[in-house]
């Protein structure tokens, strides 16, 4: 096939814009979590600050494109058939992996993810090299690949965790220490120094790392030479006087505009640098198909060796791929969602915790508080007493977790010491020629700010460090992750490019597509009719009546799923019973959330309605127990026709409808006693629970009078009495229920 080669790259350079969107969606973390989260500049005006650090910083980004072309492998060593293929399978995982964590929210590097993909895929054509290739074995593996490079990487990789996370957490202690978190009168005295170190620190940045793939690069930093100290000391002076200067003009805090220019700062240095992450590779390919077309050589034989040298990006291309990244900025929806991910970890209220506790975040918590309480015994009392004075306002308010996220998730100290310390260490790292993830230093230092904020109190602890850990395991699966993708879809197109790349491409386009429908499908789960509301009246006349709705929706869910639960059971359907299992288990989360909102609700009780905190968590204790006997009769139900035992017998299956159908009748009664809130007709509710217990006891008396004649099944006999005690229970939890809602009603 003549064309190949031109069909491939095409279809690198279409998917160099759905790389660019992929990576943005996922570093976009990178520069707005801090103007985003501490909330002082409006939405709009943080994308628009960034979205022209992003341009800026895509114009100047041509430096830094050798990575993709000679960083991780020596291109001297393969043809160009070969480096076509390592290209095509680098982009391809490239972009699934990064799609796969946008849409579970985790943020990653596009750094790691690009720099392994290109290892992964040159490790594997190299050893297919070697396989074809006389005289060669193993140890010629380092001729083909940087090895030194990826060591490096690897290494970054814990250095930017340890490092950032460490300074993040002692510069914002000292700075809560300074400012406390009522910091508006300490701002008016120090205000103008932090804003002109702050300042100082953001603009160097701004200069050593966001403009280091520009032309003018070399000469600033020619003209800088040895005397950067002086440059920083008359900086600081400066912009502390400028500082200084704007408060008493406008009466506002320097902080506005120190994160202001540090989210362009990170914004700028994040197009500028990672940008090649993106587009890299598809330009490399470009380059090497221009090559191989002037030469006139079979595609088999022609060397790479052209990709060594040092050749700029297009400024066109370069001004197209800053436009496609200020779009995505704008329209990514999966950005939000790694956001939400990064800011809930940094919340200083309590929220809805993402993650779930683990070992190692339990183990991680319980020791550090053990290790806070020895330090406090050394401490001189008068220090800690100091100490506890300046971070006095670290508590929780009194805001649910609903509320919290509409609320600011930190303070402008906060935002301004994540954005200055991620300069700082990113530029020092840059001037050294470390290798460092602006990934990891951003989300490390925002994470150290929050661990000494208090943020991370023994109500959220587990939840928030479970979270980093996920996290930063997420960063060395998307390493491990890159190596073996594209090593496998390598050997794949290898092995029949004519094939495989179309069905790659397609496996590729397929893959995006069901990620897109899920994460959409996510976003747009919108609060049900039928979901539990968190009350918010502050009288018991309005808890009575806003928990109706409650007992309402949870009479008519519990109906539906002890309904598709002895269908499950009459059709030996599992799947249906493994549905009633997951929606017991929305139900019970539902309630647990309620119960979650006790500590808010009874704070915002009026002094003269405290009865109906009371009568509150009274419903919620019998609406669990109802949830707790429709889990135990699912998952009963459910793992008897999933282990494939006998089939309940008929009379069983008649008696079971039986008693579901007066189930049926009698949910029907009470849901609409509740809707229309006719309390007054409980008691008529209420004269029937005898009539229902005879109902459930009849059946147990026949089924005890089967079981000594008949029965030859003691799995059947379990599960029925099972199901038959448990019914009797949950109706129990109903009457109990309907019981104190209609002597509450009579009261009032």
């Amino acid at each position: 096939m003549e064309n190949i080669y031109l069909l491939m790259l095409v279809a690198l350079a279409t998917l160099a814009i759905i790389d660019i969107v992929v990576g943005v969606s996922n570093d976009a973390v990178n520069f707005l979590n801090s103007a985003v989260g501490s909330k002082v500049l409006s939405f709009r005006t943080i994308m628009i600050i960034s979205s022209i650090g992003i341009f800026i910083g895509a114009v100047y980004s041509s430096g830094m494109m050798e990575v993709a072309r000679k960083g991780i492998f020596n291109p001297g060593e393969f043809y160009f058939d070969e480096i076509m293929i390592v290209f095509m399978a680098v982009i391809m995982t490239d972009i699934l992996l990064l799609d796969f964590f946008n849409s579970i929210g985790l943020p990653t590097s596009t750094t790691v993810s690009i720099v392994f993909n290109l290892l992964g895929a040159a490790i594997v054509m190299s050893l297919i090299k070697i396989g074809e290739t006389d005289g060669q074995n193993l140890s010629d593996l380092q001729g083909y690949i940087n090895t030194e490079k990826a060591t490096m990487i690897i290494s970054g990789i814990l250095l930017s965790v340890v490092i950032a996370f460490s300074i993040g957490a002692i510069v914002q202690w000292v700075s809560r220490l300074i400012f406390t978190f009522q910091y508006e009168k300490k701002m008016k005295s120090f205000g103008a120094i932090f804003g002109g170190v702050a300042l100082t620190a953001i603009t160097y940045f701004i200069f050593i790392k966001g403009l280091k793939g520009s032309p003018y690069y070399k000469d600033l930093v020619g003209y800088i030479g040895d005397n950067d100290i002086l440059i920083l000391l008359v900086s600081i002076l400066i912009f502390s006087g400028l500082s200084h200067l704007f408060q008493i003009v406008t009466k506002k805090s320097i902080l506005l505009i120190v994160i202001a220019t540090g989210t362009f700062g990170l914004a700028l240095a994040f197009s500028g640098n990672d940008l090649v992450n993106f587009i890299g590779v598809s330009m490399a390919a470009y380059h090497s198909y221009e090559a191989w077309v002037v030469s006139g050589v079979d595609a088999s034989s022609f060397s790479m060796g052209v990709l060594e040298k040092k050749v700029p990006a297009e400024p066109l291309l370069l001004f197209l791929a800053g436009g496609v990244m200020v779009v995505t900025l704008w329209l990514s929806k999966k950005a939000r969602t790694v956001m939400d991910t990064e800011i809930g970890l940094s919340r200083q209220t309590d929220t809805h915790e993402k993650f779930k506790p683990n070992f190692f975040s339990r183990a991680l918590v319980g020791s550090s508080f053990w290790m806070s309480s020895k330090i406090s015994q050394i401490l001189p009392q008068a220090f800690q007493d100091k100490i506890d004075s300046s971070f006095k306002g670290s508590e929780v308010q009194t805001i649910n977790k609903d509320q919290s996220i509409d609320a600011p998730a930190f303070d402008m100290i906060r935002a301004s010491v994540n954005l200055m310390v991620a300069g700082v260490l990113i530029s020092i790292a840059t001037s050294m020629k470390l290798p460092l993830s602006t990934t990891y230093v951003t989300f490390m230092v925002a994470m150290g700010t929050s661990l000494s904020d208090k943020a991370w109190g023994r109500e959220s602890a587990v939840y928030r460090v479970a979270g980093v850990i996920n996290v930063i395991l997420g960063w060395f699966s998307t390493a491990f992750g890159a190596l073996i993708a594209s090593g496998v879809v390598v050997f794949l197109i290898n092995w029949n490019k004519e094939v495989m790349i179309p069905i790659m491409l397609v496996i590729t386009i397929a893959i995006l597509i069901r990620n897109f429908i899920y994460h959409r499908r996510m976003q747009n789960r919108v609060i049900n009719s039928r979901s539990l509301k968190k009350s918010e009246s502050k009288t018991v006349q309005g808890i009575i009546s806003e928990s109706s709705d409650n007992v309402n929706n949870v009479i008519f869910r519990s109906n539906k799923i002890f309904a598709t639960v002895i269908e499950g059971l009459s059709k030996e359907d599992s799947d249906k019973l493994k549905k009633s299992k997951k929606q017991v288990k929305k139900l019970d989360s539902e309630i647990e959330d309620l119960r979650d909102n006790i500590f808010y609700f009874i704070k915002n009780l009026d002094e003269t309605s405290v009865r109906g905190s009371n009568f509150y968590m009274i419903i919620l204790a019998y609406l669990t127990d109802i949830a707790e006997s429709l889990s135990y009769i699912s998952s009963k139900s459910y793992k008897h026709v999933n282990n494939q035992h006998k089939k309940l017998k008929f009379n069983q299956l008649r008696d079971l409808t039986e008693i579901k159908d007066a189930i049926d009748h009698f949910s029907s009664e009470i849901t609409s006693v509740f809707k229309d809130k006719r309390f007054g007709a409980l008691n008529l509710i209420i004269a029937q629970k005898d009539k229902l217990n005879s109902i459930i006891n009849e059946k147990i008396n026949a089924q005890i009078d089967r079981t000594r004649n008949e029965e030859s099944s003691p799995k059947n006999t379990t599960l029925y009495f099972n199901i038959l005690l448990e019914t009797k229970d949950l109706l129990k939890s109903v009457f109990n229920l309907i019981d104190e809602y209609s002597n509450s009603y009579k009261k009032e």
